[in-house]
């Protein structure tokens, strides 16, 4: 693959996308970010593009209702800036088939657990760890995994596990678990821009 130019898709602050763009800029990650969209006009993550001069778009599904339409915006803006990969950093939007198909086995989700366990729709931020609490879990985790039509059920790229304490709640629980989203993030991403992904069905082998 040629270098990766990734757009970022997240509703959020960023930590995640703030994260991927340091270690861009530290040389850990051999990449670039080329665009920002978010469905939430007042995402951090677009103030964190905007700071670092990449370009950023708010997209919001009353303006284009139909996810048709929709989808073509954003492929709009995937097209005008080049990119051939795509991070969801906290995207709380289901994507489209039209764009699953058209960057097949390159787009990457990061989920706060280790799937497929607390995974699929409704599934996320606090829900997860409220839900691996309430389940007495020792372990949870962080999955990087290739997004498909459905939620969370893509193949995993990068699995870590955290430790669950007995004096968890999920605000630090989802602390403990963000610092290795931070981590894995850009672990899986440089597999891909180091061509060691192969992906055959739904199975991935790293070579």
């Amino acid at each position: 693959m040629k270098k990766l130019r990734i757009a970022v898709l997240a509703s959020g602050q960023g930590s995640n996308f703030g994260a991927v763009l340091n270690n861009i800029k530290q040389g850990k990650l051999d990449a670039s970010i080329c665009v920002v969209i978010s469905n939430k006009k007042s995402a951090g993550v677009l103030e964190i593009a905007r700071a670092n001069n990449i370009p950023a778009y708010f997209i919001s599904g009353k303006q284009f209702p139909e996810q048709q339409d929709f989808d073509n915006r954003v492929l709009s803006f995937l097209n005008k800036h080049e990119a051939n990969f795509i991070i969801l950093a906290g995207y709380l939007k289901m994507i489209g088939t039209e764009i699953i198909q058209k960057f097949s086995n390159r787009i990457l989700n990061i989920h706060p657990a280790l799937l497929p366990s607390f995974g699929g729709k409704g599934m996320y931020g606090h829900y997860v760890h409220e839900a691996v609490l309430d389940y007495g879990c020792k372990v949870s985790g962080v999955t990087v995994h290739l997004v498909d039509e459905k939620y969370d059920t893509g193949a995993p790229i990068v699995q870590r596990c955290v430790p669950v304490h007995e004096n968890d709640t999920p605000d630090t629980l989802a602390q403990r678990v963000l610092k290795v989203e931070h981590q894995v993030f850009t672990e899986a991403l440089q597999l891909f821009a180091d061509g060691r992904v192969e992906v055959c069905g739904r199975k991935v082998k790293i070579k």
